[in-house]
């Protein structure tokens, strides 16, 4: 569904007051990247964001939704959100795998570039990190 919108997603978060922060990324269904059992990789919904919003929401409260839409026709994920990236490191992600795990999800979730040197550096300087959703619940009408 969300490919017909360029991967656009309303990604829903809570606040520390518990009011609702959302935003709209660019995001996409892709099996695990790192799952503890490489032969059956769940799938995720998957993102690439920074700044100290989002982030800083989901590391306080790792619920999250996604709610993808074409015209008329929506569908909403929600779950527990894993964080990786510089500032939030995993045993498995090295800089380098860093660095090709945001390109995988960019692409995913249909981006395309001209220069991948520039937007490896630009994700480099920006701090920026994947965001892997683990679903618990999806809903549509």
């Amino acid at each position: 569904m969300g490919r017909a919108e360029s991967g656009l997603a309303v990604i829903s978060t809570s606040r520390a007051d518990g009011s609702i922060q959302a935003s709209v990324v660019n995001a996409a269904f892709i099996p695990h990247p790192l799952p503890p059992d490489p032969r059956k990789p769940a799938p995720v919904v998957a993102f690439v964001t920074y700044g100290r919003t989002k982030l800083a929401n989901l590391r306080r409260r790792p619920r999250v939704s996604a709610t993808f839409r074409s015209g008329w026709r929506w569908a909403t994920v929600e779950g527990t959100a894993e964080i990786v990236g510089p500032d939030d490191p995993h045993d498995q992600v090295d800089a380098e795998r860093l660095r090709l795990l945001l390109r995988e999800i960019f692409t995913a979730a249909g981006g395309t570039h001209d220069d991948w040197d520039t937007y490896d550096r630009v994700m480099a300087e920006q701090r920026r990190a994947a965001v892997l959703i683990h679903p618990t619940r999806a809903y549509s009408p």
